[in-house]
This record gives structure tokens, sequence and C-alpha cells, in this order.
């Protein structure tokens, strides 16, 4: 296991306890993307690619337990992914999720068995248009897209792990063959709840195929926030971009994600050379950041405290 975090069992701020599940309202049709004004607000945090270095794995241990973070998603196919699940195990307390890879990253099958996926070095292309595709149009490669994504499911469930989420590298759930295969395969393990990847100030083209989501979501009984905070601020949450998105939540309920890491001479992939990991880091443990979330007077916790709740 990777340099472990010499911490106290506590942390700042702890999930709700769990209570009998209240079913919501399935909405049918799309519907224009709204916080639900019914619910309390209620807070998300969570950070993505769990499991992708032990950078990673160590930044997510000290905020979860010197911080604020709540909940992390978890690269089953990634490098660290062993020493991640060792973590999580001691940490009872964290949410964890599956981050389904599907592109720009490793599979957990062989290039053997989902060749039409994968590059020569056995890894998912960052072409996701081209990938989306072929999703769409060849059988063919949508098998072997679904025998991936079943994959990834059961990899997860063998880590003993309770399954607070799903979601997707790079929000590719917004594709409907990848979302309607994840909402069939993720049933069978159980899965109650997924990102919704809307926020505020997504362009206005996006918001009706965002509703589509929301609507199948709802459809299919699945949980999901309202909106999040972290997609225009992707690898450049830092502490002010906390503060100033705490002091601007509306109603509903809302993730906030982030990539934190400590600090290292490498970056971790290419795609993330801008990613200041360590910067994410320190906003997870500000101080300032904890007294404007307990200021907000919100739910706080993972997927299923909030849905629980």
């Amino acid at each position: 296991m990777a340099a472990e975090v010499d911490v106290a069992e506590s942390h700042a701020l702890k999930p709700l306890a769990s209570r009998p599940h209240a079913s919501r309202p399935h909405a049918f049709e799309p519907r224009p993307v709204e916080p639900c004004a019914a619910r309390p607000r209620a807070l998300i945090i969570t950070a993505d690619d769990f499991g992708l270095h032990p950078r990673v794995n160590v930044a997510v241990e000290q905020a979860h337990r010197h911080g604020v973070l709540t909940a992390a998603s978890l690269m089953i196919g990634a490098p660290a992914a062993t020493d991640a699940v060792e973590r999580a195990h001691a940490m009872p307390h964290l949410r964890v999720g599956l981050h389904l890879v599907l592109a720009d990253g490793d599979a957990v099958l062989p290039r053997t068995c989902i060749g039409a996926l994968l590059d020569e070095h056995g890894r998912f292309g960052d072409n996701m248009v081209r990938d989306g595709v072929r999703f769409f149009f060849l059988p063919h490669v949508r098998e072997q897209l679904a025998r991936e994504i079943r994959a990834q499911f059961q990899a997860f469930a063998k880590t003993g792990l309770a399954l607070d989420h799903v979601n997707t590298h790079k929000h590719f759930h917004l594709h409907p063959t990848v979302l309607g295969l994840i909402l069939e395969i993720g049933r069978e393990f159980g899965m109650k709840a997924m990102r919704l990847p809307f926020e505020w100030n997504a362009p206005l083209w996006l918001r009706p195929w965002i509703a589509l989501v929301k609507a199948r979501l709802d459809r299919a009984g699945i949980f999901h926030n309202d909106y999040v905070v972290g997609i225009a601020g992707s690898g450049r949450m830092d502490e002010a971009a906390w503060l100033a998105a705490l002091a601007s939540l509306r109603g509903g309920v809302a993730e906030i994600y982030c990539h934190p890491a400590i600090a290292g001479e490498r970056p971790l992939t290419d795609g993330m050379r801008d990613y200041r990991h360590a910067d994410e880091l320190q906003a997870l443990l500000s101080p300032d950041v904890a007294r404007a979330i307990r200021a907000l007077g919100a739910n706080l916790g993972g997927f299923a405290d909030v849905a629980n709740g």
C-alpha cells in the first residue's frame, strides 16, 4: 500500500445517519432542470479519480479525515485502485461510488475481449465524438461496451464496498447509449444513485439534453443531485473557487466535485497538465471552507445519505 497518512479517525464533517428511504416522484416527460424546492438543501462533496494514482489516494484520505470530503468516485481499473480500496475500507464514513471509465483511461477487460473499444496499448482513447458515434450505430461495439461496463460493476462489487453512486469519466453517461447500458446493468448491482452533470452556467443548447438525462434517471427511479459545481472549474477548484461556489449555492441537492492530489513532479495524466491538484486538496482542508459549509446548514454526506435524508 502507498505511504500511509498518520491521521485521527474522525473528520470535520460527518455524514448523516441512514434513515428510511422516501421514494421520489418519477418524471416521465423531459422537463427543464431546476432545483427542487420541496427538498431541503443538501450538499455532496466528491473527489473524482480515486484510484488513479497513489497521490490521489493520499489526498482523498487527508481530505476526508481532516477536511470536508464526504464521497469519492473510484476508478476500479486504474493503477492504484487496490490501494484506494484498502484506504476506503479504513474510512467507513467515506461514501464510495463507481467512476466508470469508458474514455481516456484503463479498461478492466483485456483487449482480446473488447478490441473494438481499445487502442494498441489496451486503453480507451480520448476521441469521444468518434466513439460515441460507434456506440450508437455499431451493434458489435455496443455489445463490447456492455461487457466492459458489466466488468467494472463486477470489479467494484468484489471490493466489498457499498455502492454509493455511479458516474462516468468525462461525463460520458450523457451519451444515450452509455446511459441506457448503465441503467440496465447497474440495476443488477444495486445502483441507486447517479450524478446529473448539470451546472447552472451550462450552455443553452445542452440544457434540453440534460433534461432528457434527468427524465431517464427519474423514470428509472435513480436518485440524483439537482446540479453540480466543478465542470467549468475542473482542475481549478481552489479555496477562492470553493468560497465563491458556496456563497452562490441554490436550493435542492448540490454536488461539488474536484480532483485533489498531493503535489508531484509530473502531471497525473497528459490531460491534467494544467490541473492544480494540490490547491484543490488545500481547499478541502481549508478552515474557511469548512466554516462556510457549516454556515449553510446543509445536510452533508454521500448520495445514499442525502437520498435517505
